[in-house]
């Protein structure tokens, strides 16, 4: 599923890449001869990111910061990275074999998600498996937060490069309008190059807004799922620790049973 998401995301990307390159360049209208009908304008790139001025290059400077941090975050937050392959089952091994010690050493030298979250459940061993639980379920909060603390900065700049697009826009338009100062009556011509320029800037910030926003929810989404998924790869590490304790409990409670010892009540929830 996590691939399928990758190449849609990919898919998009490409899309607005495509149409980045290929900015339409005018309509023909069809019913009209082709001698008669006028050249359609030519859209020349490098002249655009010219007219987009100083704001156009600090949107573009944002749009290279955008793909930096897909590309890393396609290579980092993936469940190859934060769900190492073997690793559930050797750390599983380890416990029912009573290492406790070594595999809290090799979770902590893992760095993954799933490191992290046993290791602060093999931390809590002594005490039983609801303190287990109770760590491994405080340990995927913390690494949640801050996974999305990393993404964050795409939902930044989906936010910022529009905005600094309109401040172009705005700022283009009021020297084109300055045009009317100085001149009685200027010709609409004279007041198009104007305007033009000062929607360059709006262009580009919705190009680096439109995928950086697509792509804080596809990480979003990604995150949320990991996070499930290695939290329950986790609890089954620890099933038959679990299982241990509540039959160990269950034989003494037997065995103060047939001694006659009085067994003290507990929470039917506690292990």
């Amino acid at each position: 599923m996590l691939r399928n998401h990758s190449r849609i995301l990919m898919l998009v990307m490409t899309v607005v890449v495509s149409l980045w390159w290929a900015l339409p360049v005018g309509a023909a209208n069809p019913a009209q001869p082709a001698a008669d009908r006028p050249a359609a304008p030519v859209v020349d790139i490098g002249q655009m990111f010219k007219d987009g001025g100083a704001i156009g290059y600090v949107i573009v400077a944002l749009s290279l910061v955008m793909l930096a941090l897909i590309f890393e975050h396609l290579l980092t937050i993936r469940r190859g990275t934060l769900m190492p392959r073997g690793m559930a089952e050797d750390i599983e091994r380890l416990i029912v074999a009573g290492q406790f010690k070594v595999a809290e050493e090799r979770c902590r030298a893992s760095s993954s998600l799933l490191g992290y979250l046993l290791g602060a459940g093999i931390s809590e061993v002594e005490l039983g498996y609801s303190a287990v639980e109770k760590a491994m379920e405080d340990a995927a909060a913390e690494q949640s937060a801050r996974l999305m603390r990393k993404i964050e900065y795409l939902s930044i700049i989906s936010t910022v490069a529009p905005m600094l697009g309109l401040m172009g826009t705005v700022w283009g338009m009021i020297l084109a309008f300055m045009e009317f100062e100085r001149k009685a009556n200027p010709q609409v011509s004279e007041l198009a190059p104007g305007i033009y320029k000062a929607l360059v800037t709006t262009l580009f910030g919705l190009i680096v807004a439109i995928p950086a926003i697509s792509a804080f929810g596809f990480f979003r989404n990604r995150i949320d799922e990991l996070i499930a998924q290695t939290a329950l790869t986790a609890e089954h590490v620890f099933a038959d620790f679990k299982r241990s304790i509540l039959l160990r409990k269950r034989e003494e409670r037997r065995t103060h049973a047939a001694e006659g010892v009085p067994v003290a009540r507990r929470d039917p929830k506690a292990t």
